[in-house]
């Protein structure tokens, strides 16, 4: 994708992603209604996406739990989820447990323990995916593949946390043919996972795929896409 798709208006924006998401289920012969758009609004003002709210977007995700924390109040989230989906420090837990619908992030068993216990001392449960590290790239979080059967089987135990399916955030790659390649083995680990019906774990969620990917993602079997820059352009390098 290209600077020619982006547009000051940020409801023409959610209208354009909308028909790209369309087109992708038609032509991989899926229901528009199997996939989610969730707006990303790293660094994005609230302003900016209560615009976006007001356009149809139903669904958003924040990176940091301070920069949540402090936009919360001034959205507009009746009747909207709000999910995390940056890196979750143990030390933050605490702070978001019960302030969004689902924590995107989980790469550890420490974590989720984490997680857990925070949900039973606020008597909720939480829901999670677990992430991948689909490209094993030292750079960024997740969990490595060959460990996530285990951690899964481990979460299945504890209390009060309830994982949904599966995240990742796929390597930089060149064509189509390699990025769907990434794509096809995620969706066959979400497959072989779902196969083993845990208790506390529903495979239903497989969220991959971005602005310069999602429709790609969503041809090898997505049910969620992550979409920031293609609804409200790029963004300045440093948080809010």
């Amino acid at each position: 994708m290209t600077e020619k798709w982006l547009h000051n208006d940020i409801a023409d924006n959610v209208c354009w992603v909308e028909q790209a998401i369309c087109d992708a289920c038609a032509k991989a012969g899926r229901s528009r209604e199997e996939v989610t758009l969730v707006g990303v609004t790293k660094t994005v003002e609230p302003e900016r996406v209560n615009a976006a709210l007001a356009a149809g977007l139903t669904h958003i995700g924040e990176n940091y739990v301070q920069e949540l924390l402090r936009k919360k109040p001034e959205l507009q989230l009746d009747g909207v989820k709000l999910d995390l989906i940056g890196h979750l420090q143990t030390n933050k837990v605490k702070q978001i447990v019960g302030q969004v619908n689902t924590i995107q992030s989980v790469d550890s068993l420490r974590l989720a323990t984490a997680i857990s216990k925070a949900s039973v001392a606020a008597g909720i449960t939480s829901h999670v995916l677990v992430e991948l590290n689909i490209g094993e790239e030292q750079s960024k979080t997740g969990l490595p593949k060959a460990e996530v059967a285990e951690l899964l089987a481990q979460m299945a135990e504890l209390p009060h946390i309830h994982v949904d399916g599966l995240m990742c955030i796929p390597p930089i790659l060149d064509t189509e043919t390699a990025r769907r390649k990434v794509f096809s083995e995620m969706y066959q680990m979400f497959l072989d996972m779902r196969a083993k019906k845990l208790d506390n774990i529903d495979m239903n969620t497989l969220s991959m795929g971005m602005s310069s990917d999602f429709t790609e993602a969503i041809l090898e079997g997505s049910t969620m896409v992550r979409v920031g820059t293609a609804l409200f352009g790029h963004r300045p390098r440093k948080s809010m």
